[in-house]
């Protein structure tokens, strides 16, 4: 089976398709997903946090995103693959960027690249896709600016600032950005944001009006019980499936139950 591209991508806008999204980061959650409905895989910065233990996305390196986007790519064969472009690897020049996001793609193995930023990124955007690296924007709240937002805010509460991020998104699209994410935006800002756009928008914590959704898998499936914003629906509880399952197999290492003959050479 071949894999979900671009085109099908800006296709199903035109259909009215919603695309169906998540992030996840190794060949095994790959695997599953790929036996599911779901269109197309990110993997995302946010490994920093989820993966490696980190309060935010910023000391993630473009050879870490790399190795996971790998892994997702030995898991998957359909999913349509895009790997982030962390902080500090096209910020800098356009020629380090441009590198940068080649790299990615050759060998992570991914279809697209995605960055985080609008308007000052258009021209960037515009030589990535004529050098053949389709890029998804992402725009809101974009997690590489934490520190400049002062923590984790909703962004585009006021009409200048609602304003602007029309701005940005249309920046993207002419610069040839192929579909956009909105991050932690009012619903209806990203309504209008939608409407006004010919590119899919792919929401999370933008409400419902958005081409597509995306969840971090890790998040959905409940594995992290602290974790539990206002966007998020955990659509089942692994974290006490999980640790049940690792007191049941502790109980029965002590108390001689496992393992058993069945699971025992003979």
């Amino acid at each position: 089976m071949s894999r979900v591209t671009t085109r099908q991508i800006r296709n199903w806008r035109e259909q009215e398709r919603k695309l169906v999204m998540v992030t996840c980061y190794d060949a095994t959650f790959a695997r599953l997903v790929d036996q599911s409905a779901v269109d197309a895989i990110l993997i995302g910065d946010s490994l920093g946090m989820v993966i490696q233990g980190h309060e935010h996305t910023l000391p993630v390196t473009l050879d870490e995103v790399i190795y996971h986007c790998r892994a997702v790519a030995r898991g998957s064969s359909k999913a349509h693959l895009v790997g982030d472009l962390p902080f500090g690897t096209y910020q800098g020049s356009e020629d380090e960027a441009l590198a940068n996001a080649a790299r990615l793609m050759k060998e992570g193995g991914v279809q697209a690249v995605k960055l985080e930023g609008g308007l000052q990124y258009a021209e960037l955007v515009a030589r990535m896709t004529r050098a053949g690296i389709p890029v998804m924007g992402h725009l809101g709240l974009t997690p590489q600016s934490v520190h400049q937002f002062g923590g984790y805010r909703i962004q585009g509460r006021t009409l200048n600032a609602a304003e602007r991020l029309k701005q940005d998104a249309h920046a993207l699209q002419e610069a040839g950005a192929y579909a956009v994410v909105l991050e932690g935006i009012p619903a209806t800002l990203a309504a209008e944001v939608t409407e006004g756009l010919e590119i899919p928008t792919i929401g999370i914590g933008a409400g419902g009006a958005c081409s597509g959704q995306v969840l971090v898998l890790y998040d959905l499936l409940g594995l992290d019980e602290r974790f539990n914003p206002k966007f998020l629906k955990k659509y089942v509880n692994l974290n006490d499936a999980v640790v049940g399952a690792l007191n049941e197999y502790a109980d029965e290492v002590r108390e001689g139950s496992f393992p058993s003959l069945a699971h025992s050479h003979h």
